[in-house]
């Protein structure tokens, strides 16, 4: 049993719509589905009839939902309270991030920082599967911080409007493949060629969804033969021969470097990324406080 059921199951009660529900969860519809089938398993009833429309609940579905809501009023009243008073006394710095960046820039920006001789640690949550479970991480206050690519294209960025942002710096992703024999991109990305081997995020990262809206605007006769979540994997397709994968120039500059592998396409497919940080209206400690003025006059410094 998972507290986020019980969440799950009050959302769907609440929406009277599994469809609504799941985006008020930032999860997918057959994800919430999953999880609500689970609960119902676990309790060994049916919560909901799913006959009528709006979608409504079963008698004990009914007998479930007090205790539903106070035991989720009392947990995140418990972590809350909890939390408050560890943060009191140490210097916990809880981040979410993107696995990229977790890779790729975090290592040196954080040393970067100098936050030393006083900071105690740094505790990354675990990795989500998908982008709006990312962002659920600031809503649900299981981080502090969020450290994310950002597109005009990826709608779900704008659920973070509410939260101060500094702009950390810039990325590109670019279509890379295996050479062949003549250093040549062994599979060459062109509007007007044959299909095009596609090592595919799927449908719910980020990017996922920035390259879904520049694909829509600029159609490629790609067709998926891998799916993985992870740049860092997608990687390693690519440079086994598997196909085309759009990835981070920070991931494989080194592989552009020694010819292990090379753009697949010209430059105008590129996507230009922002990276960004988030952080909690309220910050806990003067760690937390002090890793954000120093973000933003990193960030001031390198405007100038």
């Amino acid at each position: 049993m998972e507290l986020k059921w019980f969440e799950d199951f009050l959302s769907v009660a609440r929406c009277y719509s599994f469809t609504r529900a799941a985006d008020e969860r930032h999860i997918t519809q057959s994800a919430l589905s999953r999880r609500i089938r689970q609960l119902e398993e676990w309790l060994g009833v049916p919560l909901f009839d799913r006959k009528t429309y709006p979608v409504t609940l079963t008698p004990e579905g009914q007998t479930f939902l007090a205790t539903a809501s106070e035991t989720v009023f009392s947990m995140s009243h418990l972590r809350n309270d909890l939390h408050q008073r560890y943060s009191s006394r140490t210097s916990v710095l809880r981040f979410a991030m993107l696995n990229t960046l977790s890779l790729t820039f975090f290592p040196d920006w954080i040393q970067r920082l100098n936050l030393q001789p006083n900071l105690s640690y740094i505790r990354l949550c675990n990795q989500k599967p998908t982008f709006a479970e990312h962002i659920s991480t600031l809503h649900s206050g299981e981080t502090d911080f969020l450290l994310t690519y950002a597109h005009d294209a990826v709608s779900l960025i704008h659920q973070l409007a509410a939260y101060p942002m500094v702009q950390l710096g810039r990325e590109r992703a670019i279509a890379v493949c295996r050479p062949d024999s003549s250093g040549k991109p062994l599979y060459p990305v062109r509007a007007d060629g044959g299909p095009i081997p596609w090592l595919s995020y799927g449908q719910h990262t980020f990017f996922a969804h920035a390259l879904a809206q520049m694909l829509s605007k600029r159609p490629l006769p790609l067709e998926a033969v891998y799916e993985n979540g992870m740049s860092v994997n997608l990687k390693a397709m690519v440079l086994a021969g598997g196909g085309v994968a759009w990835l981070p120039l920070s991931l494989v500059h080194e592989e552009l470097a020694s010819g292990s592998l090379v753009r697949a396409d010209d430059s105008s497919w590129d996507m230009s990324l922002a990276i960004r940080l988030y952080r909690q209206p309220i910050l806990q400690n003067s760690q937390a406080e002090q890793l954000w003025l120093r973000a933003c006059a990193s960030e001031t410094a390198n405007a100038a």
